[in-house]
Formats: C-alpha cells, structure tokens, sequence
C-alpha cells in the first residue's frame, strides 16, 4: 500500500453514509469506518463497502483484557478490512494476542495499528487526567516502539509524530495520522493538526480526513484536493 487519504465516514446511518459516498462516480475514497457508524449498522456496512469496492479501516480501537480483544479479532479477521486498530495503551500481551487472533488460518490478516495517544489528548490533558508525566514525544515513541515489537504494522499518531515515528521504528512502520485539516479550517476537537501538504513533508503514510471532506460544499472536490496535496 501507498500513500493515501482516508475519507472518516462518521455518520449516523448505512443511508447517510451511501447518500454520501454516492456522489464519488470516480475514483472510489478509502474509506474509515468507526464506532459510530459501526455500533449502528454492524458488520453489514463493511460487507457492504467492501462489495462497492472500497478500502476499509475499520477504527474500533480496541482495548480490552488480552483473551476477549483476541476473540473480537478473531470475529474481525472475517470482515476482510484492510487495516483496523487497537490501542496500545492495552500492552503487549493484548497486543500479541490481537495478532494471533486477527490472522487467519491460511497466514493471512489485515494490517494491525495501535493507537498512541489520541489527537485531542495535549500534554496537560495527558498529565492531569491520565497521570503520564513524561513529555508527549517521549510516550507515543515508546508506545510506537512496543507495537513494533509485538509484531503490529503501524501506528496511528499525530502527524506532528509521523517523522519522528519513522525515526524510531523504521520507514516501513506505518503511521496513519488523523487530526488534518486544510489551511485555516477550524481545527475542531483535534489539538495536534496539520495541513495535508504538511503531513506528507513530514512522512504521514496515510492521512484520516473527516469533515473537511464529509461536511464541504462540494465533497469530491475536497477529497481531490486531498489527493493532491498529499498522494500525486
């Protein structure tokens, strides 16, 4: 897989979500499914997708005791997603055995990324509400860095993180960054964000784009603006 940009289908319905994707008679989106749209639906609107040809990282961020994230995964592996995730905050021993159940008999599984810290987490957030005092940079390394040894694929960061995440774990350790908006867009609930364009200077290898897409006036022509500031 290359660079790309994937399109965070945060809607409330398998309507909504269709009525939105509709519009993309070119070129199909890769496409984030989450907990909203997921808990909702359930895994019919990946099958779904999946049958219209698209891409899907299924984002439900796991993080339970090792035994019941394996199973889940297990159940997951099913679903032939392309990427989905789990947070790293659960350790290595989920992490190992989110690997052993996501991979199918036949050796087979999708890419696995762990979440390091969430992009509406800042350093005082981190600090005040989690009790983690070491700096920022220090914790999404380390956490990078032990998803690595557990054999996952990637981890999803900050794009401010992406460069420094190559630098400690290796060009081929994806990193798939949320919390992008386009040049003076309000930033929302994400703290830690960067423009497109900046994130592939900086080395994102896929970049979570929700609603500077999803909500724009014209929806294709802000994917294709994404696309080209961060794919051609």
């Amino acid at each position: 897989m290359g660079k790309d940009v994937i399109v965070a289908c945060d809607f409330e319905s398998a309507g909504q979500t269709f009525a939105f994707l509709d519009k993309f008679t070119g070129r199909k989106p890769f496409v984030k499914i989450g907990m909203e749209l997921y808990y909702a639906e359930g895994p019919g609107i990946v099958r779904e997708m999946k049958r219209r040809g698209h891409k899907i990282f299924l984002d439900l961020k796991l993080h339970d005791i090792p035994n019941t994230v394996k199973q889940t995964m297990r159940v997951l592996s099913g679903l032939d997603v392309d990427i989905t995730n789990l947070h790293a905050g659960g350790a290595s021993t989920m992490m190992k055995a989110a690997i052993e159940g996501l991979t199918r008999p036949d050796g087979t599984r999708p890419l696995l990324i762990a979440v390091t810290q969430l992009t509406s987490t800042d350093q005082e957030t981190m600090e005040k509400d989690l009790l983690i005092h070491e700096p920022m940079d220090k914790v999404v390394m380390h956490y990078a860095e032990n998803a690595k040894r557990c054999g996952l694929d990637g981890v999803v960061c900050s794009p401010l993180e992406a460069g420094k995440v190559h630098e400690a774990c290796g060009q081929s350790f994806l990193t798939v960054t949320p919390g992008v908006r386009f040049e003076n867009k309000d930033t929302g609930d994400q703290k830690r964000v960067m423009t497109p364009a900046q994130a592939k200077l900086i080395g994102s290898d896929y970049i979570v784009v929700g609603r500077p897409i999803t909500a724009a006036d014209d929806p294709v022509a802000a994917y294709e603006r994404c696309i080209n500031e961060f794919v051609d």
